[in-house]
């Protein structure tokens, strides 16, 4: 004879095909001389039933078997405990016996909230045992509407309304992106966001034993990582990829005064302690970089390693490059520059859709003032905004650094290559030599996923540590 966890594992199985389908997960066995009779799962979504629980499935069920609605001979497991309206079916159709497992503080009609059956005056009395498997029982119904719960706070926050004084990219526009499949995550309630939707990726487990930041530039959007995403993903780390505010799926300020050295970097930082991200690659390349380098010495215990590609820490120290100047001025007078297009230049194996997709967040000129604005913050004298926190962030990463640093530079970068990287290296603590990539240009992520895979590798014992 089967025992009553036996029954009540098979009524776990039919509330974990309810919760499959988008069902409160409570499921039902009804057993009739150590036999299964009927099974029931919760379906009053699918249904439009209000009637449809688990238990009342079951009932249905096992009377229809019968030919007989009296199931006097009968045990009902049930994975939580009955309401009023299970309940009196129950009673009404005579069971012998009803199993549950967790108790239900607010509808629970077996002890919880009232007791139907220890109601004397009823004319039948059906014996009740609870608590059989209950944390099983328990922990299914709590992880079902923890994610729920989570789902509902990921969709208001998509839904926030959208301040006077920016713009949201339609949906739309980033339909079908080729290699990119990542569900997307918003988070809007960071105090120097005032309100602004800051969308980033989060994949991985989040226990994982490294964790990869990955920040692009300008004028790039986390897209920018699709090849060297799922390499660290195959090798069971966490990613996180933001999309600086004006620019992916971010929402985009009207003005470009909006933008600023300090209030960048304030968004990333309060955004990694609400992630509360630990043990993490920081990897940068352009402005993610004249940010990114910035953010370990305000946190140095979340971060064991740097993977650095054509970027630069902007201390204000030098004057700003002819290419970088020439760059700036391309800006200003041909604000409306293809941003595919320009990839496409020193990507020539990008396809279409690939530039579509980094066309896709700036459908006109409104959108754009991140793209005018930024080419303009690089810090370029001492007393510049940024200058000086970047002075204090070469100082920690050449005396204080203790992590592990890896750079590659795309050598076709007139403006960031080889020069610029050599000396980001020399400034970093234990720094190995460039790797060099000789058809690479400025997009260095375009030949991501050697490059992931190198670095997994190098980075990989960090991750037992």
């Amino acid at each position: 004879m089967y025992d009553d966890e036996h029954f009540m594992q098979l009524a776990l199985a039919q509330a974990r095909a309810a919760a499959a389908v988008g069902e409160v997960p409570v499921g039902a066995v009804l057993v009739r001389g150590g036999e299964v009779l009927a099974t029931g799962r919760n379906a009053p979504v699918a249904e439009h039933d209000p009637t449809a629980h688990a238990e009342i499935a079951a009932l249905r069920a096992g009377a229809q078997a019968l030919g007989n609605y009296r199931l006097g001979d009968c045990t009902l497991y049930v994975t939580l405990e009955p309401c009023a309206m299970c309940s009196g079916a129950m009673l009404h159709a005579r069971l012998a016996r009803v199993v549950f497992g967790a108790p239900d503080p607010k509808t629970g009609a077996a002890g919880s909230v009232l007791d139907l059956f220890a109601n004397a005056r009823i004319n039948h009395q059906t014996q009740v045992q609870g608590g059989v498997l209950a944390p099983e029982c328990a922990a299914l119904l709590e992880d079902f509407f923890q994610a729920r719960r989570s789902a509902q706070r990921t969709q208001a926050l998509a839904a926030h309304p959208l301040r006077q004084d920016a713009l949201r990219t339609p949906e739309a526009r980033f339909a079908d992106l080729p290699d990119y499949p990542w569900n997307p995550k918003y988070i809007s309630d960071l105090p120097s966001l005032g309100g602004l939707r800051l969308h980033y990726l989060d994949e991985g487990p989040s226990d994982a034993p490294l964790t990869w930041l990955c920040l692009h530039g300008n004028p790039a959007w986390s897209y920018l990582y699709r090849h060297m995403l799922p390499v660290f993903l195959a090798a069971g780390h966490r990613v996180v990829a933001p999309d600086l505010i004006g620019f992916g799926k971010s929402d985009k300020p009207k003005k470009e005064a909006f933008h600023t050295f300090d209030g960048h970097r304030q968004v990333l930082l309060e955004w990694i302690e609400r992630l509360d991200l630990q043990r993490c690659v920081l990897v940068v390349q352009d402005w993610g970089g004249i940010l990114g380098l910035t953010l370990p010495m305000a946190a140095p215990g979340r971060f064991i390693g740097l993977l650095a590609m054509n970027t630069v820490l902007a201390t204000g120290e030098q004057p700003l490059s002819a290419g970088f100047l020439a760059w700036r001025e391309m800006c200003a007078q041909k604000p409306l520059f293809g941003v595919g297009r320009m990839l496409a230049r020193g990507n020539p194996q990008l396809s279409e859709a690939e530039c579509a997709a980094y066309d896709a967040p700036f459908p006109d000129a409104g959108y754009r003032a991140a793209l005018r604005a930024f080419p303009l913050l690089v810090p370029g004298s001492l007393g510049a905004p940024g200058a000086a926190l970047s002075r204090a962030a070469r100082d920690f990463w050449a005396s204080q650094w203790t992590g592990r640093s890896l750079m590659f530079v795309g050598a076709q970068d007139p403006v960031l290559g080889e020069p610029v990287m050599q000396q980001l290296a020399a400034q970093v603590r234990g720094c190995p030599p460039l790797v060099v990539l000789p058809q690479a240009g400025h997009f260095v992520q375009e030949h991501g996923g050697p490059i992931a895979r190198q670095a997994v590798e190098y980075f990989g014992d960090l991750a037992g540590a």
